[in-house]
């Protein structure tokens, strides 16, 4: 299924910290999307971007995902944390510029108190990366955020 949603439409960041192109497709427990490399990259350097920034592409579908999930049921895109993240994988150093990433996370599992478990990929230029991520969304970020720092 194509997307009629833009990045914006689903993910809070803003600027240069928006990663994602685009949204290619969505379903009940998962989300396509697409990023494009080029030389003016956030995070790029000389060779290209660092694989590592593939976990931030990742999370940032992950975070499409949910604001899909928040625009289906009426509302606005809420901020999420990553906690954490276990074998993240690519079988390459960098993206190069030209590099089109197709990014399919699925959600496999999703507690009521806004921790969820996602199965990730990473696809482009004949390499492949993988992670399982875990993230948490507070109902009320802001909440969340004052008391962690009392």
């Amino acid at each position: 299924m194509i997307s009629e949603y833009r990045v914006a439409d689903l993910v809070p960041h803003s600027g240069r910290m928006s990663l994602l192109t685009s949204i290619t497709g969505h379903g009940e427990d998962r989300l396509t999307a697409q990023v494009v490399i080029t030389k003016d990259s956030m995070f790029a350097d000389s060779t290209g971007v660092p694989s590592w920034v593939g976990l931030e592409y990742l999370a940032q579908a992950i975070g499409a995902f949910a604001g899909l999930q928040e625009r289906l049921n009426g509302g606005a895109p809420k901020l999420g944390f990553l906690l954490g993240t276990r074998k993240y994988l690519c079988s390459t150093d960098y993206f190069l510029p030209g590099d089109r990433l197709e990014l399919t996370v699925i959600r496999n599992m999703q507690a009521e108190n806004g921790l969820s478990a996602f199965d990730c990929t990473l696809q482009g230029n004949g390499y492949t990366a993988s992670a399982s991520l875990n993230v948490f969304q507070p109902e009320d970020a802001e909440q969340f955020l004052q008391g962690a720092s009392e």
